[in-house]
């Protein structure tokens, strides 16, 4: 039987009532661009995350976009983003006209590097953009340190890490600014593209609301320059009907999460570590293996798919080679060899899971 990597399906037949509700409430009024329930659920995710605003976006690049436009960002400035992440994180930062500047990570968690931050600041810096890799925060306070100190901002790239907290904090609302992504994967995810945009400044949250509509403050009346950047009140009123469960499958990701840390560590198996004052909300559940490519192999055929989050460092990437600053990033280089993300989802039973760990483990010692 081949096992689901992520079950949408499962998600959906516990949910099925409540999304065709949800749909058919909009198709009823028909306010398909900033209907009610764009407000509806802003109001729920700033209630959620204890944050002033959210700003609800057309995607979680679209919050990243928005708020680096709201700050200013622009030609000749730098921002530090990890090299171990998805592309949109440094994605952003050149199409604001801004460099990128690549700094390591950490080889047990694969966030952000603190240490390295600090040396590499310079004048021309305005921000740093942390990265929640696999659904655990950053050492964001040491960063929000160093940020009040050199007067820039920290946006927490909080793609993976919605639901997840800090130090008795939510993700999203552990610096100037959070955005998180609505993607269909992720621990709230949508059924195609949105995001949100989190903070507790009233004038970023007045400039991001602003930029998403072309720069209006009111129709037809630019005061700055923006994009077409909003979330589809059909995209949603589907956030809201998940809400309804999400307490719920945060619980059960932390478990599974949890679980699949005691089995592996029996196993001996190297993972990514969570810190103790901090939580995961276990966007992908990831280890780190020696002969990648056999094993994924040997768990394909077994029926276990795999994914590689992510293949290579963004200095590697043809796009970014020559745009951004880097210097030795051994760890990033490492990990993308090796990491391999197993199935997770909160609908896992715990038989697949022991199927998936007693295969890993047996591949492990094949290779």
């Amino acid at each position: 039987m081949k096992v689901p990597f992520i079950d949408l399906k499962a998600q959906f037949e516990a949910l099925e009532a409540d999304i065709r509700a949800a749909i058919d409430r909009v198709l009823a009024h028909g306010q398909y661009i900033m209907g009610p329930e764009v407000a509806e659920m802003e109001l729920a995710l700033a209630e959620l995350t204890g944050a002033r605003h959210c700003i609800a976006v057309a995607s979680g690049t679209e919050a990243l976009l928005i708020s680096l436009m709201a700050l200013g960002v622009g030609p000749g400035d730098e921002v530090i983003v990890p090299a171990f992440t998805f592309a949109a994180t440094a994605e952003v930062v050149l199409l604001v006209g801004a460099t990128p500047v690549l700094v390591d990570v950490e080889p047990d968690t694969a966030n952000i590097d603190v240490r390295q931050v600090e040396g590499v600041v310079t004048d021309r810096t305005r921000a740093i953009i942390p990265v929640a890799l696999y659904g655990q925060a950053a050492d964001m306070d040491e960063l929000n340190a160093i940020a009040a100190k050199r007067g820039l901002c920290v946006i927490e790239d909080a793609a993976q890490s919605f639901g997840a907290e800090y130090r008795g904090h939510k993700s999203c609302n552990l610096s100037r600014i959070g955005c998180t992504s609505f993607f269909p994967s992720k621990p709230l995810g949508c059924y195609g593209d949105g995001g949100a945009i989190f903070t507790n400044d009233d004038e970023l949250a007045t400039a991001c609301r602003e930029i998403r509509v072309h720069g209006q403050s009111r129709r037809y009346h630019h005061t700055r320059i923006g994009v077409g950047g909003r979330m589809d009140t059909l995209q949603c009123a589907i956030v809201l009907a998940k809400l309804k469960r999400f307490e719920w499958e945060i619980e059960r990701r932390i478990a599974l999460g949890q679980r699949y840390n005691r089995l592996l560590d029996e196993a001996g198996i190297r993972r990514i570590v969570q810190r103790s004052d901090r939580n995961s909300v276990f966007a992908q559940y990831t280890v780190i293996v020696d002969g990648r490519d056999r094993i994924t192999e040997i768990l394909d055929a077994s029926g276990i798919p795999t994914a590689v989050h992510y293949p290579g460092p963004l200095n590697s990437q043809p796009a970014y080679s020559d745009k951004a600053i880097a210097g030795p990033l051994p760890v990033s280089e490492h990990l993308a060899s090796s990491v391999l993300s197993l199935p997770m989802h909160p609908y896992l039973d715990e038989e697949l899971q022991d199927r998936i760990v007693e295969n890993l483990t047996s591949a492990v010692k094949k290779n």
